[in-house]
Order: structure tokens, then sequence, then C-alpha cells
């Protein structure tokens, strides 16, 4: 059986459409591109800048395509892509996105969400048929959220190191993560980027300035270093730049270790100390080339 996960050639965002991952799992060490790869430009077949992304369950992929200012929507197999979000020039009208950095599907409210960071604000987007969305959060410099299993939607704020979560219905959300000021204290974010959310309700939260990801309980007052915290660098107890992150079932930690070119794994019992190589194909070596694409790795089972 193969699972799947999917980063973009920026190494961004990390989500996965199942964290049940078989413990004996391995990388195949070669990725298929499944949107984009054409060259930077503006074509349904092209991306610009792609930045953070969703994989649905039916294997269908949503791409924050930045500089395109729009949601590109790639069907499984599919050569081109379908607009589904923006894409009516730069501004901050309701049909209009300016910097759209990550995007999550609400299946429940049949939309997606969206980070659309230079006018700092979160969005809400019809998910069919769509001509422009709503804002459900402002004043915010976002770029990672997801939601639970009870709709509650956590979303970074990036410029207040902290993490925070919306109820269904709630307009100012209540600090899950952070909010304690910029810094590397076990009660501190910095630069906190992009989230994941088990089935405990922990939030696990990749810190691109502390070269760490933090997992903090919910209701706790301080996080627990996960993987990295050892400064920035290469070798098996480090980070650099740590973006994307997804938990298994069995709570393993595999981080996108942006600055390092590659994936990296953190058993559950490993936590703190070393971990390991998830994958380093020759595509995660190409990151910096920038080919505005999406790579898709898989993992035989």
């Amino acid at each position: 059986m193969l699972s799947l996960l999917s980063i973009d050639f920026s190494a961004t965002s990390l989500h996965g459409s199942s964290t049940d991952i078989h413990p004996n799992a391995t990388w195949k060490q070669n990725g298929l591109t499944v949107a984009g790869g054409k060259g930077r430009g503006n074509r349904t077949n092209q991306l610009s800048s792609p930045w953070g992304l969703y994989v649905d369950d039916d294997q269908t992929i949503y791409v924050a395509d930045q500089h395109n200012r729009r949601i590109v929507e790639w069907k499984l197999g599919a050569t081109n892509g379908q607009v589904v979000a923006g894409e009516n020039g730069q501004g901050n009208g309701a049909h209009q996105l300016s910097q759209p950095l990550n995007v999550i599907v609400d299946k429940e409210g049949h939309s997606l969400i969206i980070c659309d960071r230079s006018n700092s604000r979160v969005v809400r987007w019809p998910r069919r048929n769509g001509i422009s969305g709503e804002t459900i959060i402002s004043n915010i410099n976002s770029v990672g959220l997801t939601m639970d299993e009870n709709e509650s939607l956590y979303v970074v704020d990036n410029s207040r190191n902290e993490v925070r979560r919306y109820k269904k219905g709630e307009s100012q959300g209540t600090v899950v993560a952070g909010g304690n000021g910029g810094g590397n204290r076990l009660d501190q974010l910095s630069n906190p980027h992009y989230i994941f959310v088990d089935r405990d309700h922990s939030v696990y939260v990749s810190e691109r300035s502390n070269h760490r990801v933090i997992k903090w309980v919910e209701g706790a007052k301080q996080g627990i270093v996960v993987a990295g915290g050892h400064g920035q660098g290469n070798n098996l107890m480090q980070l650099s730049d740590p973006q994307g992150v997804i938990v298994d079932q069995l709570g393993t930690v595999n981080v996108a270790d942006a600055g390092n070119h590659r994936i990296m794994r953190w058993l559950k019992a490993e936590m703190g100390n070393s971990g390991f190589f998830w994958s380093t194909p020759p595509e995660l070596n190409k990151i910096s080339e920038k080919k505005n694409g999406v790579l898709e790795l898989y993992m035989e089972e």
C-alpha cells in the first residue's frame, strides 16, 4: 500500500490526508511532480512561488499559489489545475487575495480557509463556484492553520508569536501555544510558522527562529521540545528553518527541514534527542531553485 504526504518546492506547509503511517514505512527516493513544474507563470499548468498546500481524502491537492494570488485545485493525475479562489489581481477586496500562503478545506462548511498574509486576514471562500470570500479573522500575520474534528480552527499569529484556537462561532479565540513574547523559553515561540493538532488536541508548532518543533498539550502553560532545539545545524539532533510538520498515530514527528533540504523523523521515544532521515531525494536538494511545482513523495508500507 502507498500512503501519501506532499510538500512544495519551498518546503513549507505539509498537510497529510491521514496521520496513520506504518512504523516501518520508508520513502521512495524519487518524487513525482503532481502540480505545476512547467516553469514560473500564471497558466493553469503553472505555479509561481507556491507555498502552503492541502491534500484532501481523494488526493486532490489545493495549492496556495502565492505570486499568482490564487488557490489552485489539482485533481489526482491532472495536467492542469483549476482556480478556485482569487486570481482577480492584487488587492484587499472580498474577491481578491494579496499573498495567499496557506489553505485548508473545511469539509463541513464546504469552504476553503486561506491565510491572506499581506492583507493581515484569514478568509473563508466557498469551495465550489465562489466568486468572493469573507474575512473571518482580521489583524493577523498568519502562515499556518489547521482544523480539528470539532471544527475548531487553529491559526498561527507570526507577529505575536502565538497560536490561537477559534471554536465555532468565536471571534477572539484562545491562546493555546506561546503568547508570552518572542523567545526561546518553553513558554515562548519565535517565528512560528506551521502547526499540527493531534487527536488529543495537543498542538505541535514549527519555529523557524528557534529551529525546533515544540508540543503544547491542551491546557499547558509551556511546551515540550519534540524535535530539534539544539541550535541551527545539520546533525541528527538539529534542524534548520523547520517548516511543515505531521505527527502520526504513534506520536512520531515528521518535519520538513527546509534549510537542510530533507525530511526528518523523530520517534516518540527519541524526542529531544536525535532524529533520523525520512528522505533526502535529489528533488529536495533543489528546494532553493524554486521549481514552482509540487512534489509528491510516497512511502512504501
